[in-house]
């Protein structure tokens, strides 16, 4: 029987690091709600236990359910009927899976009927589901939303909601219009209230929205008359029971079909706010859109893990000139990179979700009581870096997610052009990663802060400074080398004093900046387990590479190059 986690050591590694002792202990109060709640953990070794327990059942619902599935819900889709949308037999049968095992509501607090999880494990179960179909982790993986009711709502909303999620109802976040894209000030479906009926109501049109019928989803509205920005929108929560919404098109996707993306038209829908009027979009999208991006991450990393796999066994399988092709160099190189690429990956996305789960545990501890100044001080510390790192790794793995699709897909060859394998599906998923929840381009516009204000260099250091086993001191050597080649670049393009030359350079020292970071995060996996060495090796001399061709890029531009860029 296939399991997707126990077949995995490189998640069981990264559930162990050593920052999990304090993410759970702060989670977990440490340990008194063990008085109320009979199953809640006793210790660090139970809580731990039941991370594990709970995503091996995953492990076997991906393998034994979701990726059989995978091919005949890519063929099948959903369909609309009357407005509403029917799941693919294969996605019901996924959804109902998951739901008889208890899988929603996985964060959320146990008064919900939720496990309580940090957000470790959770995305961790993303990373699962998405090597078995990355559509489907589209479905199961917006319950995440909830995060924002449970963050933002009041009391009686987290009671009547949360508690629908824990027990399987699913989530959509209705953010993009047909004229507002990645630039959601633009936003304009209107929200007025009725002094009589006293609630909110909802008029308008929204597009591109993942999973769109869901059962509950969180809405973003222009909630004042005579605004065009940004602060005339506010975040309300719709309750499809409630009616008002159809959907009036079911978008025919490259990839990840199986999970509906619906246009969304809202004539006098019945909504309520969430949090306060007007910081619907300055305070609430942004945090909502953190934990989608970091989900994305999650699901650029499954992917990866899937097309490496399919790619390593068809590689050992395939015969040329009398031996497997994985014996000729060509081949066993690409192997070789993808695998130093996806492990590098996946460090940064755990890097970054431990980031996560400090300063959001902090800011959930905060409700309930004042913070110590030296809690305080850390939960600063911890919500700047997940700033920084969040934009940095979902720009980096989905990038690396379509290159490593593409090689498996390339060492399949002509056979990998046909449906009869799975890489031609994977390689279709792959393409969205770097488009949705930002593009790319987007991520780059947010990490550059991590380069012009010093915060990537910051953790360079301390990561620098961090004790190591003498054996690999020659790798930490690089990874200063290439730290002060970076520098080097970043002064070379700050000195111009130019906002679109930084931005024009942009690109190049986000991915300096992130293959030095990963390389730091390999080097320290190292330490833990030694298996890891080579891996590390791999991926310096790709990523040496790369950061050197940047640099030259770099050194040899000026601001009188921008003009041969530039085409009418």
């Amino acid at each position: 029987m296939a399991n997707f986690f126990t077949d995995n050591p490189d998640l069981q590694f990264h559930l162990t690091h050593p920052l999990m002792q304090k993410i759970v202990a702060l989670k977990e109060h440490n340990f008194k709600g063990n008085d109320e709640y009979d199953y809640s953990p006793k210790d660090f070794e139970d809580a731990m236990d039941s991370y594990s327990q709970v995503l091996e059942i995953i492990g076997e619902i991906g393998g034994e359910v979701i990726s059989p599935n995978a091919e005949s819900v890519d063929h099948d889709g959903p369909t609309l009927k009357d407005g509403r949308v029917i799941y693919a037999r294969g996605t019901q049968e996924n959804i109902d899976a998951i739901n008889q095992a208890g899988l929603m509501g996985i964060t959320l607090p146990r008064k919900f009927g939720g496990l309580n999880f940090p957000i470790v494990p959770y995305i961790m179960g993303g990373d699962i589901v998405s090597r078995a179909d990355a559509g489907f982790v589209n479905i199961w993986g917006l319950q995440d939303c909830a995060e924002t009711i449970n963050e933002f709502g009041s009391a009686d909303q987290r009671e009547r909601f949360l508690t629908r999620i824990c027990k399987g109802e699913t989530m959509a976040m209705a953010l993009t219009e047909p004229d507002a894209g990645s630039d959601l000030q633009a936003v304009m479906l209107k929200a007025h209230y009725d002094e009589n009926k006293k609630s909110w109501f909802l008029n308008g049109v929204k597009r591109f929205i993942t999973n769109g019928d869901g059962d509950i989803s969180l809405v973003l509205a222009r909630s004042e008359d005579r605004t065009q920005d940004g602060r005339g929108l506010s975040m309300f929560i719709y309750d499809k029971n409630q009616g008002g919404v159809t959907v009036r098109r079911l978008e025919n996707k490259l990839g990840i079909k199986g999970s509906p993306t619906c246009e969304l038209v809202f004539k006098d829908a019945p909504a309520e706010i969430c949090g306060q009027r007007k910081f619907g979009l300055i305070k609430y999208v942004m945090a909502l859109m953190n934990g989608a991006r970091l989900g994305i991450v999650g699901q650029s990393v499954g992917v990866s893990e899937a097309a490496y796999r399919e790619a390593l066994a068809y590689a050992q399988k395939r015969m040329q000139f009398g031996k497997p092709i994985i014996q000729f160099p060509a081949v066993y190189e690409m192997l070789a990179v993808m695998k130093a690429k996806l492990t590098a990956a996946r460090s940064l996305l755990y890097e970054t979700a431990r980031f996560v789960d400090m300063y959001k545990t902090y800011a959930h501890i905060a409700t309930e009581r004042e913070l110590s100044k030296e809690e305080k001080e850390e939960a600063r510390k911890y919500q700047k870096l997940s700033d920084v790192y969040t934009p940095l790794a979902k720009g980096l793995t989905s990038e690396f997610c379509n290159e490593i699709a593409y090689d498996s897909l390339q060492i399949h060859g002509g056979s990998g052009f046909m449906k009869d394998y799975p890489i031609e599906r994977i390689f279709r998923d792959a393409r969205i990663t770097t488009i949705y929840e930002g593009t790319t381009q987007l991520q780059i516009v947010a990490a550059i802060k991590g380069v012009t204000t010093g915060a990537y260099f910051a953790q360079m250091t301390e990561y620098e400074k961090a004790s190591i086993k003498p054996e690999t001191e020659s790798y930490r050597r690089i990874l200063v080398d290439m730290t002060y080649e970076y520098e080097e670049s970043e002064a070379r393009v700050t000195v111009q004093n130019s906002p679109e030359f930084i931005d024009f350079h942009a690109r190049r020292l986000v991915e300096m900046a992130g293959n030095i970071i990963m390389g730091y995060l390999l080097l320290y996996d190292t330490q833990r387990d030694h298996n890891y060495w080579k891996t590390l090796e791999v991926f310096l001399r790709f990523a040496r590479s790369r950061n050197a061709a940047n640099a030259v890029f770099i050194s040899h531009s000026n601001l009188n190059d921008l003009g041969k860029f530039k085409f009418e």
